[in-house]
């Protein structure tokens, strides 16, 4: 399976700069199909799955900003209690660590999320042989 392209985008931590970021997107007809942000004081990074993730980083990097390119899982989560539990016993058991989890979108039957680990493709294969449906690129560019 192919990994799904996360853009991650270095901002300065200052008012307007996140607009800056959504309007050269937005400008260049590239869907946002959802978001991340973490901050220090000073810096961001604003992490995004979008419609076209190698055009929107060429575009980012045109207009100055720094932006990369990293791979990362979708993974569907049914509405059960203890889901999210249950994938990360799968990971911790198989020696993986999460470096981040965050939310996708969430339907009425499933919550897709994304994460990235210590090891995608092990991981990816934990996830399959433990009963979890992942997400290909396509349809999370296209949500």
């Amino acid at each position: 399976m192919k990994f799904i392209k996360q853009l991650s985008v270095f901002i300065e931590n200052r008012t307007g700069r996140l607009n800056e970021i959504t309007r050269v997107l937005a400008e260049s007809d590239i869907n946002i199909v959802c978001v991340s942000l973490a901050d220090t004081s000073e810096y961001g990074v604003f992490r995004l799955i979008v419609s076209n993730p190698k055009k929107a980083q060429e575009i980012l990097n045109e207009k100055g900003f720094s932006s990369t390119l990293t791979d990362v899982i979708g993974v569907n989560l049914p509405h059960h209690f203890g889901m999210l539990n249950k994938m990360t016993e799968a990971l911790t058991g198989a020696e993986i660590s999460l470096s981040y989890v965050y939310a996708l979108n969430s339907g009425k039957d499933n919550a897709q999320i994304i994460i990235k680990t210590s090891d995608n493709s092990k991981a990816e294969k934990v996830l399959k042989e433990t009963g979890f449906e992942l997400m290909d690129s396509v349809s999370a560019y296209n949500l």
